[in-house]
């Protein structure tokens, strides 16, 4: 039999006064409600139209991050974006696809099947898993298919140390988290498939970069190699 527990003061716990759990609960069946009465019905057609088939036109791949929104920061509809997200934005480079076999399929998927037109790796600012990169791996030893997953990018911490210019956690910070998205850009075209059709014209890869408190993204720009300001 389970016992109540007791407040820090020695008293039962006011069963009537709504707890963090049900408050988080209550909130997310009232977002169900507003979708269904506001933004459905102001898109009906469209979600009519979306019954039985999908056709998007940019497979966006993107970190798991809760303040990263793919549909709000591009401005996109249901149907726009098939989306891949995971810790740091990682795509797994083309020889390791039987033990990363969630992401790699999706993104088979999405140029094979549905024929994407565009792909979008989006890495961010204040990224938890690049921040991770840093650290000893000794800290995460808790979560071990976290590190098992680190692992594809342990290659950018040397890369970012030969592109510092200081010592600040800041610089490197950053630095670690454009140098990962250009690692993906490498990845992704490690993937025959994608290759080919890149090479015909016939699908392009974009680099983003996300800066969470201003709301600006930098795109990877191939020609002068470096983050450009989308404006």
């Amino acid at each position: 039999m389970d016992f109540p527990q007791l407040e820090p003061d020695g008293k039962l716990p006011d069963r009537n006064q709504p707890t963090p759990r049900k408050l988080a609960m209550k909130k997310l069946f009232k977002g169900i409600l507003d979708f269904q009465s506001e933004d459905f019905e102001a898109h009906r057609e469209l979600f009519k139209d979306l019954k039985s088939s999908q056709n998007p036109h940019t497979l966006f791949i993107g970190c798991c991050d809760s303040r990263v929104v793919p549909t709000l920061i591009t401005k996109t509809n249901p149907g726009d974006l098939y989306v891949v997200r995971n810790v740091a934005n990682i795509v797994p480079p083309y020889h390791l696809r039987d033990h990363f076999i969630g992401s790699v399929s999706a993104i088979e998927y999405a140029v094979m099947g549905l024929k994407v037109e565009s792909i979008v790796i989006c890495g961010h600012s204040n990224c938890g898993g690049c921040y991770a990169l840093n650290e000893s791996p000794e800290s995460l030893k808790y979560m071990p298919n976290l590190l098992n997953w680190l692992d594809i990018i342990r290659e950018v911490p040397e890369r970012v140390s030969q592109l510092m210019k200081g010592d600040s956690a800041a610089e490197r910070e950053w630095i670690t988290e454009e140098v990962n998205i250009l690692v993906q850009m490498e990845n992704i075209l490690s993937y025959p498939y994608v290759r080919e059709r890149v090479e015909s014209g016939s699908l392009k890869v974009m680099g983003w970069y996300y800066i969470i408190e201003t709301g600006e993204i930098y795109n990877f720009n191939d020609d002068t190699g470096h983050f450009e300001l989308v404006e």
